[in-house]
């Protein structure tokens, strides 16, 4: 028998099945995460209280998690808690943005505007790692801004859906810049960790809004907020995290493309929010410029 044949082993099932479980975690975590938009659309308080208490909720969940796993905690550079700073504005005006994107449109204009948020990686993501620049993410960058204008009945600042829009493609933007930043701490750190120290830093930032800002309702909308931290936050998104240790960043959201289906299925199942035409046309447009993107990628894992 050939030496080479001997060296080059084939995968092992083990370590097939050790990819499959790591995409059914993505998976699971986008489904997770597609349930922020139809509770951050239903809970009726101030986007920036409702952040903050999502925030503070997830952290004790995550704390005491982290306590229980016995999860290291310590910051090792001050460049790294620097990092954990930036990223957790970038966390914070995601969260905001994209609330007040729900808010002032509904579920499928908010999720799919947010959904450019793979293409921007692509695009941005030689600036923060050393890939090449791949000048298709240009083309598929148009095709993402030709569905956000079918997206948008008329181009008219006035218009709280072209609001919503907007708002949604900042939170994407913040998203993005986030999920880059992120991926370089991941190989330093638990994705549990890297979470709670975005939360811990959004909480502190946001606390002077429970005194300026009018926080009655969180007696009645105690379950909402309850599910969007613990759910949404502390499950859904440090699963997301985690994932980033076996894909590359543009892998991973692209995967995590299927969360405007959920969450658009979400929203008519409890909210009866049904999608207009131009969403159809427009959401299919954006979606299949991320599943094109997805299918150029040769490697789907680190």
């Amino acid at each position: 028998m050939p030496l080479q044949s001997l060296t080059q082993e084939q995968p092992s099932p083990y370590m097939k099945n050790n990819h499959v479980n790591h995409l059914f975690e993505l998976t699971f975590a986008t489904l997770l995460i597609s349930t922020s938009g139809v509770l951050g659309k239903y809970i009726d308080m101030p986007t920036e209280v409702t952040v903050w208490w999502r925030s503070a909720l997830a952290l004790i969940v995550l704390f005491i998690y982290c306590k229980y796993k016995k999860v290291n905690l310590k910051i090792y550079s001050k460049k790294d808690f620097l990092t954990f700073i930036i990223s957790a504005f970038f966390m914070g005006g995601h969260w905001i943005s994209y609330f007040y994107a729900l808010k002032l449109s509904n579920v499928a204009l908010g999720m799919l505007s947010l959904f450019t948020f793979p293409i921007i990686i692509a695009l941005l993501e030689p600036l923060f790692v050393k890939v090449k620049f791949d000048p298709m993410h240009i083309v598929l960058g148009a095709l993402v801004l030709l569905g956000l204008y079918i997206l948008s009945p008329e181009f008219n600042l006035e218009n709280t859906q072209v609001k919503g829009v907007l708002l949604g493609l900042l939170s994407a933007f913040c998203y993005a810049i986030r999920t880059l930043i992120l991926k370089q701490q991941v190989s330093k750190y638990d994705g549990t960790a890297l979470m709670l120290y975005q939360i811990v830093i959004v909480t502190i930032v946001l606390a002077p809004v429970m005194f300026l800002m009018d926080t009655s309702n969180i007696k009645t909308q105690y379950p909402f907020v309850i599910l969007l931290a613990v759910i949404t936050t502390a499950i859904g998104h440090t699963l997301f995290i985690k994932s980033l240790n076996y894909f590359k960043v543009s892998t991973a959201s692209i995967i995590s493309s299927t969360q405007p289906v959920f969450g658009i299925l979400l929203a008519y199942i409890f909210l009866n929010e049904i999608p207009t035409l131009n969403t159809y046309i427009g959401g299919s447009l954006i979606i299949a410029t991320v599943l094109i993107e997805s299918f150029r990628s040769k490697k789907n894992a680190i």
